[in-house]
């Protein structure tokens, strides 16, 4: 790989870690004493907004930009992740503080279960599901990431499904 993808990988790796902090952070503050709920309140669908289009953007950055190829597992990462940006963005627009985050909630869980699957492979697991094949009939073991050890793609598609579930969670319990 050139050294652009190579740091860009780490780059993302480390912003999944950080990512992971937030997400427990999010939760422990939820059940505590609720000191971010204006930030959530005010600010939660549009860091959703932006993380969704982030995601999408990157997708596509590595498939049409760098070249690689997404597995059929991978396409239904994306099935669940590229209706968000929509979604949230109409959400906002409508001031819609119910259907919206319900709807991503649903949406981000089945792409977490896909993006978990997805790991498993990549880490060795054995194939038990299946990985749906594309035209180019790429593998879905194959990693294209892997930083610390343990950082893949999917793992990261994984918590960031997990930081929109905990983030929709969290501004349903806190909007009015």
């Amino acid at each position: 790989m050139t050294p652009l993808i190579d740091t860009l990988n780490f780059v993302l790796a480390t912003g999944g870690l950080v990512l992971l902090g937030t997400i427990a952070f999010l939760v422990f503050d939820y059940k505590r004493d609720r000191a971010l709920q204006p930030l959530v309140k005010d600010w939660g669908m549009h860091i959703a907004f932006l993380m969704a289009l982030g995601g999408s953007a990157m997708t596509l950055v590595y498939s049409d930009v760098f070249g690689f190829v997404p597995c059929g597992l991978c396409w239904l990462q994306r099935v669940f992740l590229y209706p968000q940006v929509f979604l949230i963005g109409t959400s906002m627009y409508l001031r819609d503080k119910v259907f919206g985050p319900f709807y991503g909630i649903i949406l981000s869980s089945l792409g977490l279960i896909i993006a978990l699957y997805q790991h498993y492979l990549q880490m060795g697991g054995l194939d038990i599901a299946g990985c749906p094949t594309t035209g180019e009939h790429t593998d879905c073991a194959e990693r294209i990431l892997f930083e610390y050890g343990f950082m893949t793609f999917p793992l990261l598609s994984a918590i960031m499904f997990l930081f929109l579930i905990v983030l929709y969670w969290y501004y349903r319990g806190v909007a009015d």
